[in-house]
């Protein structure tokens, strides 16, 4: 092993960073990371801090979870991998696949295609979707429509579907045929409309009107994330995805729910959809599914597209589409035994409990600082958007927000700013008194930004 010197020095070196600027990182070498237990971790120079970002939204059950190193462990021992193509499978995914079509059973889901991580499960989506069409007979349902502000991965297709500039300037063009609708953001829209319900009456009428001016016999999917994540953190009203659902069905629209951040009950449901009360067609599933131990994804299928591909005769049905380590089965170990822990732990009643606490104090720091525009959020994924002036809502600068951070990180908590946006998505086991923590690491880094 090295020393720490050698890692200081190489830092940013020759190691690019994903969504950073090279040179910002070169200027400003990022924390070097090496231990983690709990809900902590530990840097290069010993300091320990409190991770409110969960990994990246997908750490649920801490970094000390010894049952799923165990299974990752014995699985390594038996079959460390082996192809899922050419007529070849293993145990652990045929199990994890009877295992999720319980799971999901509740949401009308019961096929499951894996792959490595939240993009690959995104893009098997956007392609079995308009293959599901085309089985059909609709060949030209191609068109993908979308919301602005969400974020659906960096793969072409789903880059194509994000709804922000920041992830598609600088790779367009981009793929074909996605449109975009607004988002029922009530702190910014373009109808300056705050009331949620109406809101998503407008935006709704807005979807309808996309699909019937694209034609509906054009349109293969509308995909949604049940509370837009990397976006900031933006909670529909109650009302929006079941009349999303009523007008895809009208119009023989499927239904893509983006759950790589909202499944296994970081909202307080087991999923974002069950929340809403809604059943899609198709569920992307990543992040949290093996407890960001392993890179893992699963694709969940309704009955009505499983049958329609099993039932068909002819090439249209076979699946040109996979990767070398889908269902990878060190992968499918660790989910196992991270939706058995889950369910133990009961992590989506601790996000309701633990979410409501800080939301509330996080309306208190509101009141106290000016610079906090908006607090917004459900179960253990929220955000405080934070502004140079409340009444124009003007976004604040750059600086401002590296000094909340380096505030934060101070005083023992590691925050994820986004923009003008503090993300708060700690793991689902944290407990009251590390909440209080998060909170008072919030109060000295806005305190002392301003």
């Amino acid at each position: 092993m090295r020393d720490a010197e050698f890692f200081e020095k190489h830092n940013a070196q020759h190691f690019w960073h994903p969504m950073a600027h090279p040179a910002d990182m070169l200027a400003n070498p990022p924390k070097i990371i090496t231990s983690a237990e709990g809900v902590n971790l530990t840097d290069s120079n010993g300091k320990t801090v409190l991770d409110a970002v969960g990994g990246l939204w997908n750490v649920n059950l801490g970094y000390s979870n010894q049952k799923i190193k165990t299974a990752m462990q014995q699985q390594l021992q038996t079959l460390p991998y082996y192809t899922s193509f050419s007529g070849t499978s293993h145990e652990s995914a045929i199990e994890l696949s009877y295992v999720l079509s319980e799971w999901f059973s509740e949401d009308g889901l019961s096929r499951a295609f894996f792959s490595s991580g939240g993009s690959d499960s995104i893009e098997t989506a956007l392609r079995l979707a308009r293959q599901y069409h085309r089985i059909r007979g609709d060949k030209e349902r191609t068109k993908f429509i979308s919301l602005k502000q969400g974020y659906h991965g960096t793969h072409f297709g789903g880059a194509s579907i994000n709804g922000n500039a920041r992830f598609r300037r600088n790779y367009e063009p981009m793929l074909a045929g996605c449109f975009h609708i607004p988002a029922p953001w009530t702190y910014r829209n373009p109808f300056d409309e705050t009331d949620p319900e109406k809101l998503a009456q407008r935006c709704v009428a807005l979807l309808e009107a996309e699909i019937e001016f694209q034609g509906a016999d054009t349109v293969a999917a509308f995909i949604m994330e049940p509370v837009l994540g990397a976006g900031g953190i933006i909670p529909p009203h109650k009302s929006f995805m079941p009349l999303v659902r009523e007008i895809c069905d009208r119009h023989g629209v499927l239904l893509i729910a983006d759950e790589v951040i909202t499944a296994y009950g970081r909202t307080g449901a087991w999923t974002g959809s069950r929340l809403w009360g809604v059943k899609p067609d198709i569920l992307c599933s990543a992040k949290a599914i093996t407890n960001g131990y392993f890179p893992f994804a699963a694709t969940m299928l309704s009955n009505q597209i499983a049958e329609t591909f099993e039932n068909n005769k002819d090439a249209t049905g076979a699946i040109g589409h996979g990767y070398t380590y889908s269902a990878h089965p060190v992968g499918a170990a660790a989910a196992l035994a991270t939706l058995e822990e889950m369910k133990r732990l009961e992590v989506a009643t601790n996000a309701t409990n633990r979410g409501n606490e800080l939301m509330l104090e996080c309306l208190n720091l509101q009141k106290k600082y000016d610079i906090i525009g908006d607090v917004r959020g459900i179960g253990l994924m929220l955000a405080l958007e934070i502004v140079s002036n409340r009444s124009t809502k003007e976004a604040m600068d750059k600086t401002t927000m590296s000094k909340i951070f380096d505030g934060a990180y101070e005083a023992g908590v590691m925050i994820r700013v986004s923009g003008n946006k503090i993300i708060i998505s700690p793991s689902l086991i944290v407990s009251k008194l590390e909440t209080q923590t998060i909170v008072h690491a919030l109060d000295h880094a806005l305190g002392s930004a301003q």
